[in-house]
């Protein structure tokens, strides 16, 4: 499930440091460093730089004769490491003077945090593109495959963001999941999801005044499995695997909902059976209609195993 990408701060993978960078700095990335952290020899932050690890705080890789102006916050490794690479490619969809619409794949981060800074999404677009300015308008889970909806210009970037404060941007997610005669009409289910649960990153429905919304729909049906059209109304952490498993038909290789299940490392056979499918707004700058659809595809039918 998407999350608004100003919401909050990503989390450091663990290693990792974060400087922040004041208004007042002049020169190139390495001497403020060298400056800021006079202890630290020259060559292990060439090292650094070397292995493409040293980050603003937006993701986006710094090199060593780079101006510092601009730069609000530095994202590095206490120790120089190597990121795991993801052998998934996102695909760009579309891009004008301000957006850009990618295909992410399974496994992939958005963004940086956890245990990933370098091989994000985010990070990808940035360096093959040249497009230090990119920022994502709303996030999807790692193990989420589809549609990111980016900004290009900072311009125009709040007029985009808009589109998600106010809803305004219709979202639609295929799901498999085991199929359920109840939800074959559709239904809305709303709840109060809140943090919590088996980890700190998991979501909960909680008593309280419902503050996650989305209509589910049984589509398909083929043997016990059943896909499903979800269109989310609200925006939570999750809120999709929250709700499909509430209604007792978590969706298909979930890792988190209902039990947490830690798949080995390196393990991509038993991707999460969810796809954001389709966008559609009104678009704030040129007034058009715009409707962008996933050409990845689910497991369906699924083969047992």
């Amino acid at each position: 499930m998407y999350q608004d990408a100003t919401s909050q701060r990503a989390p450091l993978p663990s290693g990792w440091a974060r400087v922040g960078v004041p208004a007042s700095a002049k020169g190139c990335v390495l001497d403020f460093l060298l400056k800021r952290f006079a202890h630290v020899p020259q060559a292990l932050w060439l090292e650094r730089f070397a292995q493409r690890s040293v980050c603003d705080g937006n993701g986006r890789v710094l090199v060593a004769e780079g101006a510092i102006e601009g730069v609000q916050h530095i994202v590095y490794p206490r120790h120089p490491q190597r990121e795991r690479a993801i052998p998934f490619e996102a695909q760009v969809l579309y891009r004008d003077a301000h957006i850009l619409v990618a295909d992410k794949p399974h496994f992939l981060p958005v963004a940086p945090g956890g245990e990933y800074v370098v091989q994000t999404l985010l990070t990808r677009l940035q360096q093959q593109l040249d497009l230090p300015q990119l920022a994502p308008l709303h996030r999807l889970d790692k193990d989420t495959a589809g549609l990111v909806l980016f900004s290009v210009n900072p311009n125009s970037r709040d007029a985009y963001h808009a589109l998600f404060r106010t809803h305004a941007i219709q979202k639609t997610y295929e799901a498999v999941a085991l199929a359920d005669a109840r939800l074959s009409p559709g239904l809305r289910h709303q709840s109060c999801l809140m943090p919590g649960g088996a980890r700190f990153f998991t979501m909960q429905e909680v008593t309280g005044q419902a503050n996650s919304h989305t209509h589910i729909e049984l589509v398909q049906q083929q043997g016990r499995w059943g896909l499903y059209r979800l269109r989310p109304i609200t925006g939570k952490k999750h809120q999709l695997r929250v709700h499909m498993a509430a209604l007792g038909v978590p969706i298909r290789h979930d890792p988190f909902y209902p039990d947490i299940v830690d798949p080995p490392e390196g393990d991509y056979s038993r991707p999460l059976q969810l796809l954001a499918r389709s966008l559609d707004w009104l678009d704030p700058v040129s007034g058009h209609a715009c409707h962008f659809e996933s050409k990845l595809v689910l497991q369906w039918p699924p083969i047992e195993g």
